[in-house]
């Protein structure tokens, strides 16, 4: 099937552009879809190449985001990094227009191949195939903070609280600050070209993203001595990481729980069938 572009109009458009509070220049966004070098076990189950070929409630996890992306008021051109066999999903699914990009040696790699080889001339957001809750609302919400911010990257989270409260049995990663935990909504904005530095600094620690001590000591002693010991809150964390690096990054803290949710396990792709479920009943 040809891809063809799908960009909503009508109510769904005003609907959606009802968010946009800030001046948003178009956004392009990265969409994260290759396969594991290590394999996937929910890929393996299913005998699909990668998590974004996963149908959930009749819809590939990858055009869940797809469709989330497109549905945006800020979004503009999105790129697939990495899937393969997409042809088999294009041929019973209807996407919007996409370009496809090979992915690199992880994540980081990834994202930084990407940016090296599309040209790019604004912001870019970088999501992940899994993402399968996502929402126009949370991009919305993301994009517009980011803009207000004024930083050169940020980076979406969400409150352990917020999470808990709607979804108690949900597991997550979450990273302790002395104002509370977070968890990693899988949403970042580089909104100039400085934030490729953070991309560099990525590639070099991804191995330890579940492992907060380590990324700390990448910093230097100092200043891991100073977010391991001194307990310091989310800002004042960002705000060293900011100056270590020499790029403004900011975090930015979403309202809504389920964009902290993708799926990694078994029970992760339980709950968000779940939920999709109850969306449409």
């Amino acid at each position: 099937m040809i891809v063809t572009d799908t960009k909503p109009t009508g109510s769904m458009r005003r609907r959606s552009e009802s968010h946009a509070s800030e001046a948003v220049r178009p956004v392009q966004a990265f969409v994260l879809a290759g396969a594991r070098a290590s394999g996937d076990a929910l890929a393996e189950a299913r005998g699909v190449p990668s998590k974004a070929h996963i149908k959930i409630a009749g819809t590939s996890m990858v055009s869940r985001v797809l469709n989330a992306l497109s549905a945006s008021a800020y979004t503009d051109e999105i790129t697939l990094i990495g899937i393969e066999d997409h042809q088999t999903l294009q041929s019973d699914e209807v996407w919007p227009r996409v370009r496809f990009v090979d992915g690199a040696d992880g994540p980081a790699s990834s994202v930084n191949h990407a940016l090296n080889t599309t040209n790019i001339s604004g912001p870019v957001l970088v999501t992940t195939c899994d993402h399968a809750l996502l929402t126009a609302a949370m991009i919305n919400s993301f994009l517009s903070d980011s803009v207000a911010s004024g930083a050169e990257l940020t980076v979406a989270l969400a409150r352990r609280d917020d999470i808990e409260a709607q979804h108690p049995d949900v597991t997550r990663t979450y990273l302790r600050f002395g104002d509370g935990e977070y968890s990693s909504c899988n949403l970042f904005c580089l909104n100039a070209p400085a934030a490729q530095k953070v991309v560099q600094f990525w590639r070099s620690a991804e191995q330890d993203r579940k492992r907060p001590w380590r990324i700390a000591w990448r910093f230097g002693v100092i200043a891991a001595l100073r977010i391991l010991v001194g307990r310091p809150s989310l800002e004042q964390v960002f705000a060293i990481v900011s100056r270590r690096l020499g790029v403004e990054i900011r975090p930015v803290i979403l309202p809504f729980a389920e964009a902290a949710i993708d799926v990694d396990t078994a029970e992760d792709l339980a709950l968000v069938e779940r939920i999709l479920l109850e969306r449409i009943t």
